[in-house]
């Protein structure tokens, strides 16, 4: 069984298996850096009425932000880490937010038709991704990597099921497809890492555009490097 490590991130108590906290994933823990700018966004635009989505949930970090500040019932994270989502459910539950949501699965575009897709679950959980976005960037792949079949959940069907008010997306590249989704009239802001070392610029300017369609601007308030809030033009 995996030793456990147990970090304070503000005011609240986190732990991850002693094999994820490898070089900069631990650093930031321990200085209480961790997703600093995204976490920094969820509780500078998160209000009382809102409902939070969190694309990509990891250990669970950013839904208890969320929950903390307006409410665990209004709060849904998916992970596609079947051993991750295990890990995000026992912090979320241990931080007092049990009634947060957790859906398991990979939030896919348009594209994607099939039931499942394979997923890479590195013991690093937050470098895991989708199999054919790790080959897309030629990542090596090492034997010791499981790749496993995990439920794919279409963007679309997800948001138009959760109506989320805020959204988080943060899945390792997954994003250039999945913000291309319809998205619901009631999302108002979305939180996003970008990673533009899989996509390049062209893929940037493509989920500006994208979003720009529906009526989201760039946000400064948030927006820090990778990490880019868009705000629905004419939302509070």
């Amino acid at each position: 069984m995996d030793q456990m490590r147990t970090f304070t991130l503000r005011g609240m108590e986190f732990s991850l298996p002693e094999t994820a906290v490898r070089g900069g994933l631990g650093k930031a823990l321990e200085s209480g850096r961790y997703e600093h700018t995204e976490a920094d966004a969820v509780e500078r635009h998160l209000v009382e009425g809102d409902r939070f989505a969190d694309f990509g949930a990891g250990m669970g970090y950013l839904c208890a932000l969320a929950a903390r500040r307006i409410g665990a019932v209004a709060v849904t994270g998916v992970e596609a880490g079947p051993k991750t989502i295990r890990l995000a459910r026992k912090n979320l539950q241990e931080n007092g937010f049990g009634k947060v949501r957790l859906i398991h699965g990979a939030v896919t575009g348009e594209g994607e038709t099939a039931a499942e897709v394979e997923f890479c679950q590195r013991q690093a959980f937050w470098a895991s991704s989708l199999r054919n976005l790790a080959q897309r960037a030629g990542r090596d792949l090492p034997q010791s990597v499981p790749v496993t079949q995990v439920p794919a959940l279409p963007a679309a069907r997800l948001l138009d099921e959760l109506q989320p008010t805020v959204l988080s997306c943060d899945i390792e590249g997954a994003e250039l497809e999945v913000l291309r989704a319809d998205m619901p009239a009631a999302l108002r802001l979305i939180i996003c890492e970008i990673h533009p070392a899989l996509y390049g610029p062209e893929g940037t300017r493509q989920i500006f555009d994208a979003l720009a369609r529906q009526g989201f601007a760039y946000e400064p308030e948030g927006s820090r490097g990778a990490t880019v809030v868009f705000r629905r033009i004419g939302s509070p």
